[in-house]
């Protein structure tokens, strides 16, 4: 007898229960999802793969002051070219220019991309730097540092022909 009554009350709230659904899933497609950018941000998967070859560089972390490239731990301000870690001169977003970046003008092969991180937030490149960037034919990718180090290793992985020039993250304009 009890599961009879029973039954009549699961039968009874069904159409509670339906009506309760719809308005629920007309309230999700009304909310804005997330940027795909924010959920899955490339920091990441920063350390997704450890091995690599030994002569291939891989960002390990990153911090306010610096970077750890290949189990060494660099302070300042990046600049990576062809496998090579160099200490770059900007210590800010703001001293970022063509002089900063004029290795690329007498290095040969150019590199396809230059991946570069802009220290916490990502900034606005100027046109004139863009203009000289792109009269020797490289690509420019302005991110945040950590989604850079990230970018520059995939990229490093696929095999392009990938250059990095890196604020450290605890750097804000």
């Amino acid at each position: 007898m009890a599961t009879g009554v029973g039954r009549q009350r699961v039968v009874s709230l069904l159409p509670y229960v339906v009506r309760t659904l719809r308005k629920e899933s007309q309230n999700h497609a009304n909310r804005m999802l997330p940027s795909l950018r924010r959920m899955f941000s490339l920091y990441d998967q920063i350390n997704l793969i450890d091995n690599v070859p030994e002569d291939q560089l891989r960002f390990q972390r990153y911090s306010e002051t610096g970077f750890t490239i290949n189990g060494v731990k660099y302070e300042g301000s990046l600049l990576i070219v062809e496998n090579k870690v160099m200490s770059w001169a900007p210590k800010r977003f703001s001293e970022i220019n063509a002089e900063s970046l004029s290795i690329f003008k007498v290095l040969r092969p150019v590199p396809e991309i230059l991946v570069l991180g802009c220290g916490r937030h990502i900034d606005f490149v100027n046109e004139e730097l863009q203009q000289f960037l792109r009269s020797i034919g490289i690509k420019l990718e302005a991110i945040d540092s950590r989604n850079a180090a990230s970018t520059y290793n995939i990229l490093n992985e696929e095999g392009r022909m990938v250059a990095a020039a890196l604020l450290p993250y605890g750097v804000s304009s």
